[in-house]
């Protein structure tokens, strides 16, 4: 493209009268502003520009400052003016504009953290967490800002969002997740080193949910199973409509296998997907063991009591399946339990409880019988003696001990009379006592369910 330049003194005047050149582009610099020109166009347009050379060396650089009429002849001389004192004082402008745009939005940021460091690392489920936190929980407000630009006052504000939409658990969980992303960057030098935004953030107070069934409870999850498994379980009652099945007909038959998961759930503590993906080659018969290859806590030995063996044994087998609780598909493991789980407990009256509680009362029935908190997280695979400590208040512990002597010492000074079943340490053991009847109660549901398939 031709251009022809021009060196001369540039006024108002003379700016008035600029006719555009019939092809290519004119260049008019400025003899008072050392670097300023003006660049006419074909088309009409007519660019300030700023041309300068860095002051540590390399090729000559333009960075543009606004069109004219819009930027008169004095502002431009301004603007060149205070761009020539940046280059002067060993600035580049233009290279920091560039540096800018390159700058990598938090949203990059996040791509490249669950590419690199979580996906290659950790669990599936563990990564489909870490994208819901970081791609979902984090709205594209902040995701599409400058990484550098994030503050803390923007992440702080997701917080509050997040746990005023009740939320608390996820607010929480995205901010740890986003300063992870940015110990990652600023670790592999994808930002300059910045103070990380997520970090100091006051967390929400977080409730730990400790639900354990009594033996009341456990004995009417019992019958519903057993009522599953034989008639099956109505459905909960729903507004009438003409295209409704009868009322006889509304109900759902609990096939042996989603029986067996709940069954083996309580009777050895596992945590979920450790019941749905368990593979046959995995049963240790023999030795009453289950050899799990890697949960969450990584490799994993389950001690098999009785009854979840009997359960295991019972399990009918699909040839060419090799995962004990059979799925849609016997390729893969079943996905989940929940809506058996939700017609589960709406029968039984257990609303509010989770699958995960079964593993909370298997570990709250071994507490109660005083086997020991090492015993107890042994048996439930945790990594850390902390996880185990929440059982500590069900069980007669030293703690225990001590406070009924004191209030048996009080009562003696104050002169008050106990009967040998109104001791303080009876009144206190005996939900201790009832908790270890959980345990028989279960080994009975057994031994019941087994009756009534023998008898059919």
């Amino acid at each position: 493209m031709a251009r022809r330049t021009a060196l001369s003194k540039l006024t108002p005047a003379r700016l008035q009268h600029l006719k555009p050149p019939v092809s290519g582009i004119v260049e008019l610099r400025d003899k008072l502003a050392r670097g300023l020109s003006l660049r006419v166009f074909a088309s009409g347009r007519a660019r300030w520009s700023f041309r300068y050379r860095p002051k540590n060396g390399g090729a000559r650089r333009r960075i543009g400052l606004g069109e004219y009429p819009s930027v008169g002849l004095a502002a431009a001389r301004q603007r060149a003016d205070r761009l020539r004192g940046i280059v002067s004082g060993g600035g580049d402008p233009q290279g920091e504009l560039h540096v800018e745009r390159e700058a990598p939005t938090l949203a990059k940021l996040i791509d490249r953290y669950l590419a690199e460091a979580v996906r290659p690392k950790k669990k599936p489920r563990t990564v489909a967490l870490y994208t819901h936190y970081l791609r979902n929980a984090i709205g594209p407000r902040i995701r599409t800002k400058k990484a550098h630009e994030v503050t803390v006052a923007d992440v702080e504000r997701l917080h509050r969002r997040l746990g005023a939409a009740g939320k608390r658990v996820t607010a929480n969980r995205a901010v740890v997740a986003l300063s992870g992303v940015y110990t990652f960057a600023v670790r592999r030098r994808m930002i300059e080193e910045m103070p990380n935004p997520a970090r100091g953030v006051e967390k929400f107070r977080e409730e730990k949910r400790e639900r354990y069934l009594s033996t009341e409870e456990l004995s009417r999850l019992g019958q519903t199973l057993r009522l599953g498994e034989t008639k099956g379980l109505p459905w909960p009652s729903v507004p009438s409509s003409k295209h409704d099945r009868k009322p006889q007909n509304r109900k759902t038959l609990l096939g042996p296998h989603v029986a067996a998961a709940f069954r083996l759930l309580l009777f050895t503590g596992c945590r979920l997907r450790e019941i749905l993906e368990l593979r046959w080659s995995e049963v240790d018969f023999e030795r009453g063991l289950l050899l799990l290859p890697d949960s969450k806590t990584g490799r994993k030995t389950v001690v098999l009591n009785a009854p979840a063996l009997q359960v295991l044994v019972d399990i009918p087998r699909i040839r060419g399946c090799e995962f004990v609780i059979l799925g849609d598909d016997p390729k893969k493991p079943r996905a989940d339990l929940h809506k058996p789980w939700d017609l589960v407990r709406h029968h039984s009256g257990l609303d509010g409880v989770r699958l995960h509680d079964l593993r909370h009362t298997h570990a709250s029935v071994g507490a109660g019988a005083g086997l020991g908190l090492p015993i107890i997280g042994k048996l439930l695979g945790h990594k850390h003696a902390d996880t185990t400590a929440r059982y500590a208040h069900l069980g007669d512990d030293p703690l225990r001990r001590a406070s009924d002597r004191i209030g048996s010492e009080i009562a003696a000074a104050l002169g008050e009379r106990l009967s040998a079943n109104d001791e303080l340490g009876t009144v206190i053991v005996a939900p201790m006592i009832e908790k270890q009847a959980s345990a028989t109660e279960i080994s009975s549901v057994a031994a019941a369910h087994r009756r009534e398939k023998a008898r059919r």
